[in-house]
């Protein structure tokens, strides 16, 4: 049986397809996907390092428009997050930040530029709560933590395609986005046992791993775009964060929903260049 809790971050999936905006996997794939040592990841341009994290689901895809963008300006890393990978055991938000700790120490990343999307913005919270010391600001898009809609409490058998596309069609604030590929790639998932018994377990960990007491810890400075169609972590959550969170600042997005980056990426890119113009190069020592 399919937990609605799937969900909570239905549209992450293991390729990228656009219906409406052109893109394609041509340009991701023109990125070297390299390996050190145990870790895959994108690593694009020179600079400050700018480190992004997908959500459940996620792919390198994601943040194609960012990296294409921000590479010229900055050293981009896009780790692949074992969210499937991972024994059951550390099949967790928790662990998902002890495998983001030894990735950012094996590369000897510092004074990072650390973004989450979903998922992806809570690993990188919980990294942050225990490590800031690596971390220079912080950038949420539709972040986990605090709140997430699992958008029904029906409980479809395995095998309900016409859910799993209309659940897919509800992250986006354009349902056309998700492309029957699209669709077709998270139906084939969810009818993976062990992959669903993953995903269970990654979004009861994201419930159960509520961040509301310890936001007010965090005091880098801290960008939050949201976007303002998003059902999966509505704009309250977003306010909810800027207001928890003391050095930060919040941006919406109108026709958005929960993947700002993918669905209105010059926009995003835009908010996020702004963001960062505050953080200067560091003068070199005389």
């Amino acid at each position: 049986m399919f937990l609605a809790s799937f969900s909570i971050q239905a549209q992450f999936i293991q390729k990228v397809y656009f219906s409406n905006e052109g893109f394609s996997l041509q340009l991701v794939m023109s990125y070297e996907i390299k390996e050190f040592k145990k870790y895959h990841f994108i690593d694009e341009g020179t600079g400050q390092p700018l480190v992004l994290l997908h959500g459940l689901f996620g792919n390198l895809g994601n943040f194609t428009e960012v990296v294409e963008h921000f590479r010229k300006t900055h050293r981009v890393i896009v780790p692949v997050l074992p969210l499937l990978d991972l024994d059951l055991l550390h099949t967790s938000v928790g662990g998902l930040s002890k495998y983001l700790q030894k990735f950012l120490e094996a590369m000897d990343l510092q004074e990072v530029h650390l973004m989450g999307n979903s998922l992806g913005g809570h690993v990188a919270l919980v990294y942050v709560l225990k490590h800031p010391e690596r971390v220079r600001s912080l950038i949420l898009a539709g972040s986990s933590g605090l709140f997430e809609n699992g958008m029904g409490d029906s409980y479809p058998k395995r095998g309900d395609y016409e859910y799993i596309k209309k659940k897919t069609g509800l992250t986006f604030y354009d349902p056309a986005t998700a492309t029957k590929e699209l669709v077709d790639e998270v139906f084939s998932i969810t009818n993976n046992r062990m992959k669903v018994i993953k995903i269970i377990a990654l979004a009861k960990s994201a419930i159960r791993n509520n961040l509301g007491d310890e936001l007010n810890k965090i005091s880098l400075p801290t960008l939050l775009v949201w976007g303002n169609n998003d059902i999966i972590t509505p704009p309250f959550v977003g306010h909810e964060f800027n207001r928890l969170i003391p050095n930060s600042e919040l941006y919406f997005i109108d026709k958005c929903g929960h993947a700002p980056m993918m669905e209105v990426p010059a926009e995003f890119n835009v908010i996020l260049e702004r963001f960062l113009q505050k953080f200067p190069d560091p003068t070199p020592a005389v």
